[in-house]
């Protein structure tokens, strides 16, 4: 496993959040984290990240044991996350988004790496613009470039689709394709638009109430008894 969780649980007040869950991706892979409301997905993510310690179980990148280290060690290690919600900083342009991010840990990186980044991720708006006057592709775009200026070695996307359109998510397919295909990030996905993990994913895994419920290729998982039951099926009124 290059990086990823094994047997990781999870509680908040006695209430079991993650239950014995393992998920893991691989350089120049994809893998979608996908799962009803409430099944654990971005609670797995916080453990991923270092903001939630688990009870039990552990995070590895690439050998080496994540679980006790704080969020900013893994991103020094080479792990980068977005989140659900594309929050800019309101204060600042564009260019001083970028500046902040080139800026906050060593080793500084130049203006190019920038550069390099926006175009990576097809961020065509000039660097004066106020960052909260962007739309919500463009907002996504920022902050994604901000993290892949690093060339970090593992990506974890929450549901980077919410709130665009059917034009935007073919871009954003294309995007994450590229940083897999040509720069072999390990990539997790958490998603509820099912075509774009259907296009893009390369293995799934569900979770429903904390426990995983079926792993394997997209297509597979999603016809799979248990996940249709769980996620894609409405009860009888």
């Amino acid at each position: 496993m290059f990086f990823g969780c094994e047997g990781v649980c999870l509680s908040f007040g006695g209430r079991r959040i993650l239950d014995k869950v393992n998920c893991s991706a691989e350089p120049g892979r994809i893998n979608g984290l996908v799962g009803p409301n409430g099944a654990g997905k971005t609670s797995l993510f916080e453990v991923m990240s270092g903001r939630y310690t688990p009870e039990q179980g552990s995070v590895v990148l690439d050998g080496e044991d994540l679980t006790r280290l704080p969020f900013h060690n893994r991103a020094r290690a080479g792990l980068a996350r977005t989140f659900q919600s594309p929050v800019v900083p309101s204060t600042l342009t564009v260019g001083e988004a970028f500046r902040a991010a080139r800026k906050s840990h060593r080793p500084y990186l130049s203006k190019h790496d920038a550069e390099w980044a926006a175009r990576l991720v097809h961020l065509e708006v000039s660097w004066e613009t106020p960052a909260a006057s962007l739309g919500t592709f463009d907002r996504r775009k920022l902050l994604l470039a901000c993290l892949v200026m690093r060339r970090p070695r593992v990506l974890l996307m929450d549901e980077p689709a919410s709130g665009l359109i059917n034009a935007e998510i073919d871009e954003l397919d294309l995007i994450m394709r590229r940083l897999v295909d040509e720069y072999a990030m390990a990539v997790i996905l958490i998603e509820h638009r099912l075509e774009l993990l259907a296009a893009v994913a390369d293995d799934c895994v569900v979770l429903d109430l904390g426990r995983v419920i079926a792993t394997g290729d997209p297509l597979t998982v999603f016809d799979d008894p248990a996940v249709r039951e769980a996620y894609f099926e409405t009860p009888d009124a």
